[in-house]
């Protein structure tokens, strides 16, 4: 007997953030194309969140697909220590140019966890090779770095890690800023790093991705930094899904007067095509790494480091994402969220609705007063989108609309129309 696809799936695989038994049925994409997934049914879906945050010029861009066949066929992949290549040196130089923020050396890993996990051991290494011990972290509550082991242990703890927590490095947590604790959340911080060695304190500037979508201000992100140097704290913006236009700006950190000492990035790097994280720093931190001493030297690497087929793609995204017709695009959605927010903010089945950048989120009221990642209302709210043709992935009582840039004022309209459709429906 031949087993369906799906059947040979349940058999053999298994998916991210999901029990295997899984009760709710995959769907199989068979093709994507501009904002749509094309499935084995026939139909199609409005990627509305970019595949996890990733895709911003589109799916099946050719632009893209031809920049990766071409570099393929001249040269695929080669070790990268001891050796180098054009576009591991071309990436760097545009891309430390666009982000600026006083970056100024880049390390190349596979994906956010993983430069997030380079950041923090750089972090470490730095006091280490100045002679000190430093090995603390601060972050913020609620926050999500990724699921390595040290990018765990500077995410909020609960379900995601609960299984490793003995394993987990200390961290100290501050509480995250929501307006009204400003003070509360800087005189912690300053506590903090009063009483303990604390080596660097990670953030994701402006807004947390899977912590729910919340927002707090620049102007209170530049008071964390100016707390941090009146110490000698290192910062670390961790831009994964930050990066790349999503907050309407280039990047966050362009908001905050402050620069951080080291940057993370992943997601949107490649266009949503391949994997490729990126870790940089500032001259003050690789001035500790100067040196011929084996000691001093950061030992990090994977086989794939600086793959060049991807360092070339990430190049040809990097600028396509810089042209005029892009930034446009960018600022253009940005205005439609914002005005889509201003006419929903008093909505009675609204609890909080925030737009930044492309970033729109909604957190709906529901009985329960609590948010969190496993609310049941989840269910009700990815099938009534999946129904309506449009993928949304809640985050328990929270949705999100993080679309690819090349989304039409049609297709955004299709999508308000959706959830004003859903918080009619909402039970």
């Amino acid at each position: 007997m031949n087993k369906t696809l799906l059947e040979k799936d349940a058999e053999h695989l298994w998916h991210p953030y999901t029990p295997l038994i899984n009760k709710r049925p995959y769907a199989e994409v068979v093709s994507a194309k501009d904002m749509y997934l094309h499935l084995a049914d026939g139909s199609k879906l409005m990627d509305a969140i970019s595949s996890w945050w990733v895709n911003i010029h589109g799916h099946g861009n050719e632009q893209l697909a031809k920049a990766v066949q071409s570099q393929i066929l001249e040269l695929d992949h080669t070790l990268f220590a001891g050796f180098t290549h054009k576009p591991a040196v071309d990436f760097a130089m545009n891309f430390l140019r666009v982000v600026a923020c006083d970056q100024s050396r880049l390390f190349y890993s596979e994906n956010g966890s993983t430069a997030v996990e380079v950041a923090m051991k750089i972090a470490i290494q730095y006091w280490k090779n100045k002679g000190e011990e430093r090995t603390t972290i601060v972050a913020l509550e609620g926050a999500f770095h990724g699921d390595t082991f040290g990018a765990m242990s500077v995410s909020a703890r609960g379900l995601f890690t609960e299984a490793f927590e003995s394993l987990l490095n200390p961290v100290l947590f501050i509480p995250f800023p929501d307006g009204t604790n400003d003070e509360e959340v800087l005189q912690q911080l300053e506590t903090y790093l009063q009483k303990h060695p604390v080596a660097a304190f990670i953030y994701e500037p402006l807004i947390q991705g899977t912590g729910g979508m919340r927002v707090y201000t620049p102007e209170l992100l530049a008071r964390m930094m100016d707390v941090c140097a009146k110490y000698g704290v290192l910062t670390i913006a961790d831009e994964v899904m930050t990066g790349f236009g999503r907050t309407g700006k280039k990047f966050a950190s362009h908001y905050a007067a402050r620069k951080p000492d080291l940057m993370c990035f992943s997601k949107a790097i490649t266009g949503g095509l391949l994997p490729l994280g990126v870790t940089t720093c500032t001259k003050k931190v690789e001035e500790p790494f100067l040196s011929a001493d084996m000691h001093r030297a950061f030992f990090h690497g994977h086989s794939y480091t600086a793959n060049a087929t991807i360092c070339q793609l990430a190049l040809t995204s990097l600028l396509m994402f810089e042209s005029e017709a892009c930034q446009a695009n960018i600022a253009r959605i940005s205005a439609s969220h914002q005005a889509f927010v201003n006419k929903r903010k008093s909505h009675v089945k609204i609890k909080r609705i925030e737009s930044l950048g492309t970033i729109l989120s909604i957190e709906v009221q529901t009985n329960n007063s609590e948010s969190s990642y496993t609310h049941e209302i989840r269910h009700f709210l990815y099938d009534f989108f999946i129904k309506k043709g449009i993928l949304l992935r809640p985050l328990g009582n929270i949705i999100y609309v993080l679309p690819p840039y090349i989304i039409t004022n049609q297709q955004l309209e299709e999508i308000y129309a959706a959830v004003d459709e859903m918080l009619i429906a909402l039970p």
